[in-house]
């Protein structure tokens, strides 16, 4: 679900960018309230698992489509809606600008869509109602599921208004948002899924983690290696067998303009942001290949450049989501409000 430059206005793009920066601060100033410096190695360790699994897509049967887990809503749950906003916006920062994933301009919009509805919306009012306190599978299958489905379907039709509001395509609002929304649940359903796993998981080796509010315990080292492995495999050596079917947003726009891309009208800013991306992204598309150049077929899925893709950006987003927790503890320790 993360956009192009090509769908959005820049007054609606920068206004986008305007309200992702303004809950960074805000998410950040939150953190810094925080007396809970122990969560900063989860930050790092959930954020490399999320970049690792949104590298795979994964086939919606009977559709022809795809889609990507969005991990929004995982955060919350462990890391709580200020520290998974900073952290998922960390992931997809690091994947617009070294992996040339969503455009430049589309920046705050991804982060908006795919951040803010699951942070602010889904747990607290949803996740949070449903499975309060309990680390019972079922209750926490039930929380992940509801949650997760709403949090992407908002996400989906977020994407429909911004596109919508740029006005610079011709893709009618109720015939894509009919097909956006559809897909996007079969997707929010396997997203719920396996957030509940991943919870299951976490509820029977360190309880102490669920819910958000829960202190980490001595048995935190256990999570943070397995979750840590399931990153490198995950980006390593499963992405590998990601679907090749368009995701969501492409094949919406397919079905509703006979076209899966949507190249936009010349804008002075939209080329120097692309090539300012173009700059930046040290392997676009998850490869080594010059970016537009077209992908090599094989008849095998083994992939050198996809497994350093997802090694090298795995690391980068630990190292980034880590250093913004130690840097916001720090600043909370020297105002001397730790």
């Amino acid at each position: 679900m993360h956009m192009s430059d090509a769908l959005l206005s820049p007054v609606v793009g920068g206004a986008f960018w305007v309200a992702s920066g303004a809950l960074i601060a805000v998410s950040a100033k939150k953190i810094t309230d925080e007396n809970d410096h122990r969560k900063t190695p989860l930050m790092g360790v959930l954020g490399a698992f999320v970049f690792a699994a949104q590298m795979i897509n994964f086939t919606i049967p009977g559709t022809g489509s795809s889609g990507h887990l969005g991990g929004g809503l995982l955060l919350a749950v462990m890391l709580g809606p200020w520290r998974a906003f900073i952290t998922l916006a960390s992931v997809l920062i690091i994947q617009c600008l070294f992996f040339a994933d969503g455009g430049l301009l589309a920046l705050g919009c991804n982060i908006f869509n795919l951040a803010f509805f699951p942070a602010f919306v889904a747990f607290p009012f949803i996740y949070s109602k449903i499975a309060g306190n309990s680390t019972n599978p079922g209750t926490i299958g039930r929380a992940s599921i509801s949650a997760a489905t709403a949090g992407l379907l908002m996400g989906a039709f977020s994407v429909v208004i911004q596109t919508v509001l740029s006005g610079i395509t011709e893709l009618p609002f109720t015939t894509f948002t009919l097909f956006m929304l559809p897909v996007h649940l079969a997707i929010g359903i396997v997203e719920g899924l396996v957030t509940w796993g991943v919870l299951a998981f976490v509820a029977r080796t360190e309880p102490a983690l669920l819910p958000a509010s829960g202190s980490p315990g001595p048995k935190q080292g256990t999570v943070l290696a397995s979750l840590a492995i399931a990153a490198l495999l995950t980006g390593g050596l499963l992405s590998w067998f990601a679907s090749s079917d368009p995701d969501g947003l492409e094949w919406s726009m397919a079905k509703t303009t006979g076209s899966e891309e949507f190249a936009g009208t010349p804008d002075a800013m939209k080329d120097y942001l692309a090539g300012l991306q173009e700059k930046t992204a040290f392997l676009p598309d998850y490869g080594f290949r010059a970016a537009g150049e077209p992908v090599p077929g094989s008849a095998s899925p083994v992939s050198p450049e996809t497994s350093v893709s997802g090694i090298v950006g795995s690391l980068a987003v630990v190292a980034t989501a880590w250093a913004a927790g130690v840097v916001l503890g720090r600043k909370r320790r020297e105002t001397g409000t730790a």
